[in-house]
């Protein structure tokens, strides 16, 4: 039996979600499929599948033998890739995620330059401020911005981003500007929040953390939003300095507590260790070295 061809078989199946129309993406008969499949079973001496008249489903042993078998297909072909004479020419789908204003501000123009010097790649980009996994979403390389809690990718330094306290001219000449980190008490705050609720800002001072309770105004999963409301008089919010360039530059937001100010966050290419570097994914890397300067 050509295990890596039941292997194949067997996750167009999971996808799929049927044998026929697996067998439809495969250019195959469901019965070629249907056998490919029960021999892997057999091999295996497990069952990967539940079948009915009207649905396929994992099996719990199948769940966890789908996440192996994607890795091991990915890595023959990508070994296959390495071995070719075409392993220089970045060829195919690259698929990059990013966080969803920084993405749509300056990765998205790296991936145009990219493109357009790389004819034969076909390009995806996502924007999230979700963590994506890179294996599960089918993705091959993310740029990230913060501390790195996955310690399984590889992550090349791309640049940093100072986080910056900001508010409105208008609304820091009615309400004060606050001398210290403790004087936010008496201000409106506005919280951004793309994953879990904030119950605290963080500070620097002589090189300590120090943390400030907080009861937001006004709180929103879209940065956009969050900033719309500080350039109109909403209050303070935190941003990382490349979210707010153009407004300071305007004179529409101006920083506060700018001597308390956070240690700034670090930005990373990501992608998979478990997989051998496509060309594709170096190529876009060190593209962006070279011509990227993210240290806002």
């Amino acid at each position: 039996m050509d295990r890596f061809a039941a292997m194949q078989a067997f996750v167009v199946v999971a996808d799929a979600r049927g044998f026929a129309p697996a067998a439809q993406r495969l250019g195959v008969s469901p019965s070629v499929v249907t056998r490919l499949v029960a021999r892997l079973e057999n091999q295996l001496g497990i069952r990967l599948l539940q079948r009915t008249t009207r649905s396929v489903t994992l099996t719990d042993a199948g769940a966890r033998y789908l996440e192996r078998a994607r890795s091991i297909l990915s890595d023959l072909e990508e070994a296959e890739e390495s071995a070719s004479v075409e392993r220089a020419r970045p060829t195919g789908r690259l698929v990059v995620s990013a966080p969803a204003l920084f993405g749509r501000l300056h990765v998205s123009p790296l991936m145009c330059r990219y493109l357009n010097q790389n004819p034969d790649v076909v390009g995806e980009l996502t924007l999230s401020d979700r963590v994506v996994n890179l294996i599960d979403d089918g993705i091959d390389l993310a740029v990230r911005i913060g501390h790195l809690a996955d310690s399984s990718l590889i992550a090349r330094p791309a640049g940093s981003t100072r986080r910056v306290l900001v508010a409105s001219p208008s609304y820091l000449e009615r309400r004060g500007v606050p001398a210290t980190p403790l004087e936010l008490a008496r201000h409106q705050t506005i919280q951004f929040r793309p994953l879990a609720s904030v119950t605290e800002w963080s500070f620097s001072e002589g090189g300590r953390e120090l943390r400030v309770p907080l009861a937001s105004h006004y709180t929103t999963n879209s940065a956009d939003a969050a900033l719309w409301h500080a350039e109109h008089d909403g209050g303070l919010t935190f941003a990382l300095s490349y979210q707010v360039a153009d407004a300071l530059q305007a004179g529409r937001l101006n920083i506060v507590l700018e001597d308390y100010e956070p240690a700034p966050l670090p930005i990373h290419f990501v992608y998979p260790s478990s997989r051998l570097l496509s060309a594709k994914v170096r190529t876009f890397v060190e593209l962006g070295a070279a011509t990227c300067d993210w240290r806002f």
